[in-house]
């Protein structure tokens, strides 16, 4: 045995040393980390040092009064499952807790809405403070803290929901509730609040903490209890800023990753910074020395006035902190290999949203006992990833991800090799989820909408058996695309590539079979991301998808359907100027009609005209439409261009064009925004004249035109950036690149509320909606939305679905555009 341990000691000595020679990033503990997960084999600590709650609690209390000493309301009510009490085991206070318990089994099944009856869960457990009409105006914050006693259970939260009466809506938007969702650690005391400042709170009717019951994961105790304890209404100072462009006074709006040498390096501030000071420094953050001095700007855009640091020209590898007067940010980069750590973490999300696989400290393997059926088969519906901060899954999405880590491999397959070989085995496991759930006749197990863990046992009251099964031309072009992509990069697994080459064959042909009979698709689940799919999305994802088995096979059918289906897309593209001083074009219509444009709202497969049209020049450059390709190439990357104008100087790129009138089209403007309002053809009216006027029948939107839940905008801006990076590859232009680049400073801080939208990465990143797997490091939610009607930002803490729930879709875009640098 001693001999045995010395030779590990030895190993081990012999792997450090190799180790530190090729380090896996530049960040020591990071690294440390990620060997101590057997390479992202389990989650990644939380690091919430340098979170936004952790930040957020040490802002100055002007005052604090406790809730029940301030108020002498009617006191506390239970409704749904269990009861409450009031106890004094368990208090922060030293005055006793209100404590709620429920049994984690009811001995019903979950029972949803008719029309999506297994999206449900077993029932809720509330608590609620009455409040009988009380004004809140002086306090800004809810500080209170609670202690789960939940055995077993390694995801554990609550939501407080905030009510204002209504009756009397405020000028302007203050909303009179809304629901927070609250991560929390179990066994121990979580010291949590809520900024109240945005919301409506001149007559609060109630507080209420709840928590759903959604089923028990291999661990789970029989019983949950939560204390909670030391409610306090609060006056804070400087609460936090949730809406508008200008930055907070006395922040440095900035890049909390870092920037590329040898690019555009900005930072904002607020507008009076200018009045206060002249210069701005760059420190170098271990010698404490200034690296660089330069003069603050005052710049008027068309979105407000801003303080401006412009340090481009400084190029010197290393960690730096920008100061303005007394403001001085943490440390960031300035370096190549910026964004591998990211990389590391998102990949940590995806691993901890895998289904069907123990995930360490977040659950078993799961929904072993959720199955599709067709022709009279069934296939078990585990394995790829969880959708989001729910349980659903869908399969195009799992396709979507996949592709997108089998490009960062590629980038990096050379350059970081232990990465690269990480992202490799998580695109594998969405390789397997997309294969196995192929009925081998064109249907395929597609979504299914879930809430629930499943008891893994055949034949109990949980099973389900509803899994959604198509058999859709669109989805089985792009999984013939992903198919070959995926036999052109997987070389350690001969007998899978050559299954993979001929599955990517046999789902063309059944698309192209279905396609060529029945025309384009007809979209029935509005759950799934491909439901707003425009004619003109659609033939640009034939020409890829060709395109992709022509470079694969090298058969002639392949280019040439590439080749045919391209033209359509090509008269979809504006090519005529509007009337704006821009003389705007280049933009994409949802069909030959051009009487709607290409927009997404929440999902968004914008790369794809791009990628087409660059990968038909890639595999054809002697085709006689190869001008014309290059050529539209060209007017889309000088359309993007002459966008970004319009959110300097920020880099954000904007929604678009939008005609004033695309309701008209009614079956375009309906498969688009989904659950819309009676009113939503006003609605567009109001929110499209909130943009830019750019002549008599269009308007520059910065964000999108959106009604319902369904909003945020991380997909849409990170897929129009990566449309921008490959026009700049392709056109070798240094501005499109840029663009390109500004979305993911855009996404780690460089926003008007200088939060990262990256658990974990870089600083100042917010608690999430994941309520089914809780914290991780590198969730990513759908993202920043807009204020009621209007066209600007809108972030607040409130963590409510779906602009703040995290989804993997979110985390595919930032790999996939980080795989062009």
């Amino acid at each position: 045995m001693r001999k045995k341990s010395f030779i590990l000691l030895l190993l081990f000595i012999s792997n450090t040393s190799l180790f530190s020679q090729n380090p896996l990033t530049e960040d020591a503990l990071l690294e440390k980390q990620i060997y101590e997960t057997g390479l992202i084999h389990a989650p990644l600590p939380l690091n919430t040092s340098r979170s936004f709650e952790e930040n957020a609690l040490k802002k100055e209390v002007l005052s604090s009064q406790p809730l029940t000493e301030t108020e002498g309301a009617d006191g506390w009510t239970h409704s749904g499952a269990g009861k409450m009490s009031f106890s004094k085991e368990k208090t922060t206070s030293g005055k006793g807790s209100i404590r709620l318990s429920f049994p984690t089994y009811t001995g019903k099944r979950a029972a949803g809405s008719p029309s999506d009856p297994d999206y449900a869960t077993y029932g809720n457990s509330r608590i609620t403070y009455h409040v009988d009409g009380r004004n809140w105006e002086k306090y800004n914050r809810i500080y209170f803290s609670i202690y789960p006693d939940c055995d077993g259970a390694r995801v554990v939260n609550m939501n407080l929901t905030f009510t204002n009466d209504s009756s009397t809506p405020k000028q302007g938007y203050n909303p009179p509730s809304g629901s927070h969702l609250i991560n929390l650690v179990n066994k121990q005391w979580n010291h949590c609040f809520l900024e109240i400042d945005e919301y409506q709170r001149d007559k609060v009717i109630s507080i209420s903490f709840d928590t759903a019951l959604k089923g028990k994961d291999r661990t789970t105790g029989d019983s949950a209890i939560y204390y909670v304890d030391d409610i306090r209404l609060q006056q804070i100072k400087n609460p936090e800023k949730v809406s508008g462009w200008e930055p907070a006074e006395h922040t440095i709006i900035y890049s909390t990753t870092g920037y590329a040498i040898n690019s555009p390096k900005t930072a904002l501030a607020h507008a009076n910074s200018c009045k206060q000071w002249k210069q701005f420094q760059l420190i170098n953050s271990v010698s404490k020395e200034v690296a660089y001095e330069g003069a603050l700007k005052q710049e008027q855009t068309t979105i407000g006035k801003f303080g401006v640091m412009d340090f481009t020209d400084f190029n010197q590898p290393g960690d730096y902190q920008l100061k303005v007067g007394k403001n001085i940010t943490p440390a960031f980069r300035i370096g190549e290999k910026l964004w591998d750590n990211s990389l590391w973490k998102v990949l940590n999300f995806l691993f901890c949203q895998r289904c069907g696989h123990p995930v360490p400290g977040k659950h078993a393997a799961c929904h072993t006992d959720l199955f599709s059926r067709h022709d009279g088969k069934s296939i078990a519906y585990s394995g790829g990833w969880h959708d989001a901060g729910d349980l659903s899954q869908q399969t195009l999405q799992t396709g979507d991800v996949t592709f997108s880590l089998l490009e960062a491999y590629n980038r990096l397959k050379t350059r970081n090799t232990p990465l690269a070989a990480r992202l490799l085995e998580e695109a594998e496991w969405g390789i397997e989820f997309i294969l196995k759930n192929r009925y081998g006749d064109g249907y395929r197990a597609s979504s299914m909408g879930l809430l629930i863990w499943q008891d893994g046992i055949l034949n109990t009251l949980d099973d389900i058996h509803s899994v959604r099964v198509q058999n859709m031309a669109f989805d089985n072009f792009l999984y013939a695309g992903y198919e070959a992509y995926a036999a052109m990069t997987i070389d350690r697994d001969p007998m899978l590539q050559e299954h993979l080459r001929k599955v990517a064959e046999e789902d063309f042909a059944f698309a192209t079979e279905k396609f060529e009979r029945e025309g384009f698709d007809l979209f029935k689940q509005m759950y799934e991301h491909s439901y707003n799919t425009s004619e003109s999305q659609y033939m640009a994802t034939i020409s890829w998808s060709a395109s992709m088995l022509y470079k694969l096979t090298g058969k002639a059918y392949y280019a040439e359907k590439a080749a045919e289906t391209i033209r359509y897309v090509l008269a979809c593209q504006r090519t005529k100027p509007l009337q704006d001083p821009e003389k705007t074009c280049g933009f994409f219509y949802r069909d030959q009609s051009g009487k709607s444009i290409v927009h997404y709202i929440h999902q968004s497969r914008e790369q794809v005209y791009m990628q087409a049209m660059t990968l038909l020049c890639e595999t054809q450059k002697q085709h006689p439409d190869y001008q014309k390709w290059v050529n539209s190439i060209q007017l889309y990357g000088n359309y993007l261009k002459g966008l970004m104008k319009y959110t300097r100087p920020y880099g954000m790129i904007p929604s678009g064009v939008y005609h004033a009138e695309e309701y008209s089209d009614s079956a375009s403007f309906y498969a688009l925004h989904l659950f819309p309002p009676a009113n939503a053809r006003q609605l567009y009216t109001e929110q499209v004249k909130r943009g830019v006027k750019l002549d008599k029948e269009h308007y520059l939107k910065r964000f999108p035109v959106w009604f319902s839940i369904f909003n945020g905008n991380t997909a849409i801006h990170l897929s129009t950036g990566k449309s921008a990076a490959i026009c700049g590859n392709f056109l070798k232009d240094e501005e499109l690149l840029n663009i390109g680049r500004e979305q993911l400073y855009w996404t780690v801080g460089k926003n008007p509320f200088g939060q990262s939208l990256i658990y974990g990465e870089g600083y100042n990143y917010p608690q999430m909606n994941s309520f089914s797997s809780g914290e991780m490091t590198g969730e990513m939610p759908v993202g920043i939305r807009t204020l009621g009607n209007d066209d600007i930002p809108y972030w607040p803490q409130t963590n409510n679905a779906c602009y703040k729930e995290v989804w993997v879709t979110s985390a595919g875009k930032w790999l996939s555009l980080i795989a062009e640098y």
